[in-house]
């Protein structure tokens, strides 16, 4: 969801990844969250975060607590975020119709990703 809302918020300034240590397929209720904004995230595919150490990075931002204590070194990252959001994923099996974890995750996202790209530091990257 996060790449799909930067993505959206950005309008081309940044190239926008998503990666993991254990990246998975899209949970089915984060893409009708992401559709019921008109944001098709349907082809986007988290990769695994070992493609990205050697390349430039301008901003790594990690979502949930999880990610920030196994996210790797980006030595050249010049701008290294965590966001604290709370995880809407509880398993598979989970009841795909319960999408109010999803929308607030995905609203807490938009939030801070419209604040981030009013700072100062990120608008002249």
């Amino acid at each position: 969801m996060a790449e799909g809302l930067f993505r959206e918020e950005a309008d081309d300034k940044f190239e926008v990844f998503s990666a993991g240590s254990n990246p998975s397929r899209l949970h089915p209720a984060a893409i009708k969250v992401m559709a019921e904004w008109v944001i098709d995230i349907q082809k986007q595919k988290s990769e695994k975060i070992d493609k990205y150490l050697n390349k430039e990075i301008n901003i790594v931002i990690t979502v949930c607590d999880n990610a920030k204590n196994t996210c790797p070194n980006f030595p050249d990252g010049k701008i290294i975020i965590h966001w604290s959001i709370k995880d809407p994923f509880h398993g598979w099996n989970n009841n795909e119709e319960d999408l109010e974890p999803y929308r607030m995750a995905r609203n807490e996202i938009k939030a801070k990703i419209k604040d981030l790209l009013q700072k100062d530091e990120i608008k002249n990257l």
